[in-house]
């Protein structure tokens, strides 16, 4: 994970070869820089008086790219790589072609798997649009209320899958290279087929009663601990170790940290070893009893009771499923 710390990102082994206590230091400065006014997590949208929405594509790292939330719906596609992600207080994996829809006000990030020093560039297609827009245009033309009740839904998030996902890449990526009213009859196009997509080609991320509460600070605190989970979950991470990266004792912190994202610490940590393990389940062919020490379960036993509680399969029917091509369990 490449982070600016200008922007509260870290670049390539700028914490890796630190004196131990390194970590909490740096982290520490950028929640004081955080608190101080800057509130690099409260995503600001630049408005274009000759645009109805926004197109924009970016690499990764970039300072774009971190969990945040703005009052803009966001279309999102990822053109390269692997990762993980988090959206609300979902956290999966995702590949190349990955397309979601991000409710206004909904925390997000994407992170990629990345080699010290590597860059990808133009990573990402985003749409981002303000839902007064749609909502104006339904009072004058009565077919964009398809379009309100897919942004109702969005408030959790919709990954979108199979022919919906290719078929809504194909239009984000033309809607990118035109301009005039050929860019709005693609954006037309777009909200046309998530809104028609098929049950089964969306997976609805977040959970119902997500409810975030993020304010600059509370996005701070989301961010930095975000960092020292993706980077050390597959080893020892402690709820000690978070409250200690920003300075609050642990009892605070965990009420805080609820509070925040909707989860428990221990629950985020868990999700992230779980989406780990689906990785090289569909990946790799490495036992199970590998993969199970390798994202930081302690004993083959738990793995296998918090994995079936995760995905409703055991580890190795979810590889066999996978490596079918049977869809996983709703």
């Amino acid at each position: 994970m490449t982070r600016d710390r200008s922007e509260g990102y870290v670049r390539g082994n700028d914490m890796a070869g630190d004196a131990p206590g390194g970590v909490a230091e740096s982290a520490a400065a950028r929640l004081a820089e955080r608190l101080l006014g800057i509130r690099a997590n409260r995503e600001v949208i630049p408005a274009d008086p000759n645009q109805s929405f926004r197109w924009h594509e970016h690499d990764y790292p970039s300072p774009l790219a971190r969990w945040n939330y703005h009052p803009e719906y966001e279309v999102h596609l990822i053109r390269k790589g692997t990762g993980k992600f988090i959206v609300g207080d979902h956290i999966g994996t995702f590949e190349a072609g990955h397309v979601s829809l991000i409710g206004s006000g909904l925390p997000h990030d994407w992170v990629s798997d990345l080699e010290p020093g590597q860059l990808l560039e133009k990573r990402d297609a985003v749409i981002q649009f303000d839902g007064k827009w749609v909502r104006q245009c339904s009072a004058v033309m009565p077919e964009m209320s398809e379009v309100r009740l897919l942004l109702d839904e969005s408030a959790r998030g919709i990954q979108f899958l199979g022919p919906t996902a290719a078929e809504a890449a194909a239009a984000i990526e033309a809607l990118g290279a035109s301009d005039g009213l050929e860019r709005l009859h693609h954006l037309l196009r777009l909200f046309s087929v998530l809104a028609g997509s098929p049950r089964e080609d969306r997976r609805y991320l977040a959970d119902e009663w997500f409810r975030p509460q993020l304010d600059g600070q509370g996005a701070a605190v989301v961010d930095i601990v975000l960092e020292y989970v993706f980077n050390n979950h597959a080893g020892t991470v402690t709820m000690a170790g978070a409250a200690a990266l920003v300075g609050m004792a642990e009892p605070t912190f965990s009420k805080y940290f609820k509070r925040a994202t909707g989860q428990n610490f221990s629950d985020l940590v868990r999700k992230l070893r779980l989406a780990h393990a689906k990785r090289l389940l569909e990946t790799t062919d490495k036992p199970i009893s590998t993969i199970c020490h390798r994202v930081g379960f302690a004993n083959l036993s738990n793995f296998n009771r918090h994995f079936l509680r995760e995905a409703g399969v055991t580890p190795r029917a979810y590889r066999r499923d996978r490596a079918t091509g049977a869809a996983p369990p709703a």
